[in-house]
């Protein structure tokens, strides 16, 4: 009787213990967070386009290069002033582009993992080629920037975690052979999910318009073509070809139209109200003004009129150290930057055109319509934020016929907007052929006759630390100033 006993009291206390533990199970499991791998593919996607424009496009980078290219002017004791009068220990130095590197390193990693949970048919995400091809132009743009302005890069043995903490860098030209191949898998997979609809409202780009989608890949591939002219001057033809094919499924420009007052702003206004580090550049103000160019008053803006109109102020020279010591926000800057919901662009309309018509310009072809077409869209889209009903086709027909120079100037003040990245490509890219379109300035691009405008930016902080393979390239920091990418040395 008494072994029962025990017996009876060592099932029940075995059980208690065994209740308990799956107690303690589920008070262990944090609702509010679950795993990425429960986590839908689509419900990524959302912030993977926003990180891309929001971290990548417009973020460091296109600060840092907005000075660099002379679009604006670092002002104020800070680092804009720094990199504005060139100074080595800012564009030579590991952790200047350290939170932009992390971040799209960080987005990266998002996108790989949408790739993965519809390539491993994941439950939940299987047969969703939609949000495939989608994740796979994403991982093309943040890439491409990542190349463009680092040159060799972690890239095939990137993002595995733990499985490889020190991944190799990859040749840029290796690199942009998997972009491109990237881009044709994206194009595929659209295809593929034409009928889908599983982005919904979380493509805050194209709102799941496959057509859109498949329009930025092939743009993207006529981006990527070109940048390699110096290096391979038989690209043209396929240049053409692929922006042509953006031109015939109507792309209307990647944009990120988020930015509402409430949730966050755009981030060149972000910077420009908490730090006042940025004024309008005499290069570009003089570039308009010769012109007529209606953008003028907008991008020498100062302050309004009781009725709200513009009051113009004055650009300032590149490189001029008396600007220094303003950091009060009084100097002019571009208005656009005050409004706080203009649009991010992760790659214009204007762009495509831009390039439809240089190549047709080099390839021997009237190139008037796309000149015109690039022009007026980029004036249009800065008209219409100050509601200025100024007509901006009149205005690209005034320009007649282009040329190359002509062509260089206007991209050169599209882009002043916010697509930075792209005019520093650009003007790496003419160098290296030999062409100079847009004459910068700034005296401390030389100092003491030595070059000291970057052919590279400096790899991100945690990169040099954390990776030996990116220490040894990284160095002191000072091969950003003689080594230049692939791409850009012929």
């Amino acid at each position: 009787m008494r072994k029962n006993i025990l017996l009876i009291l060592s099932i029940a206390l075995f059980g208690l213990t065994a209740c308990t533990e799956d107690v303690f199970d589920r008070l262990n499991k944090d609702k509010q967070h679950p795993s990425t791998e429960v986590v839908p593919a689509y419900l990524q996607l959302t912030d993977a386009i926003m990180s891309t424009g929001f971290t990548t496009v417009s973020g460091d980078y296109a600060f840092y290069l907005s000075s660099l290219n002379e679009q604006s002017v670092g002002i104020g004791n800070n680092q804009l002033m720094r990199a504005e009068l060139r100074n080595s220990g800012e564009w030579a130095s590991s952790t200047t582009f350290n939170n932009v590197w992390n971040g799209t390193y960080a987005n990266l990693l998002n996108i790989r993992e949408i790739i993965r949970k519809v390539e491993d048919e994941v439950p939940g995400n299987i047969g969703q080629f939609d949000i495939l091809g989608m994740a796979q132009v994403l991982e093309a743009i943040n890439f491409g920037i990542l190349t463009d302005l680092h040159g060799d890069i972690p890239y095939s043995e990137a993002l595995q975690g733990k499985a490889n903490l020190q991944p190799k860098l990859d040749a840029q030209k290796d690199i942009y052979a998997g972009i491109l191949s990237t881009l044709d898998a994206a194009l595929s997979n659209l295809e593929k999910g034409r009928t889908l609809k599983n982005a919904g409202k979380q493509d805050i780009a194209f709102g799941g318009d496959i057509n859109q989608w498949k329009a930025t890949a092939y743009a993207l591939k006529a981006r990527y073509l070109l940048h390699q002219l110096a290096v391979n001057p038989d690209v043209l033809e396929d240049v053409e070809k692929n922006a042509e094919e953006a031109v015939k499924l109507g792309f209307k420009g990647f944009l990120i139209n988020e930015f509402n007052g409430v949730t966050t702003d755009n981030p060149w206004s972000a910077f420009i109200w908490s730090r006042a580090y940025t004024a309008s550049s005499l290069t570009v103000a003089n570039l308009m003004e010769a012109t007529g160019d209606p953008r003028y008053p907008y991008y020498v803006y100062e302050d309004e009129d009781q009725e709200g109109n513009v009051i113009p102020g004055e650009a300032y020279e590149p490189g001029d150290e008396d600007i220094a010591k303003v950091a009060d926000g009084s100097l002019a800057f571009p208005a656009w930057y005050d409004l706080g919901a203009q649009p991010i662009h992760v790659f214009s309309k204007s762009e495509l055109y831009f390039i439809l018509a240089e190549v047709q310009l080099r390839l021997g072809k009237d190139a008037t319509d796309a000149f015109q077409t690039a022009v007026g869209t980029s004036v249009s889209e800065i008209l219409e934020l100050f509601k200025d009903n100024t007509s901006a086709s009149d205005y690209a027909e005034s320009l007649g016929a282009p040329t190359l120079q002509k062509l260089f100037e206007q991209k050169y003040l599209a882009q002043s907007y916010d697509e930075q990245v792209e005019t520093y490509n650009d003007l790496r890219r003419l160098k290296a052929m030999g062409e100079e379109y847009v004459k910068l300035t700034n005296p401390w691009n030389t100092q003491s006759g030595v070059n000291r405008y970057p052919e590279r930016l400096p790899y991100g902080n945690s990169g040099v630390i954390g990776n030996p393979n990116v220490k040894e390239a990284y160095g002191d920091g000072f091969y950003i100033y003689t080594q230049k990418t692939w791409v850009n040395n012929k």
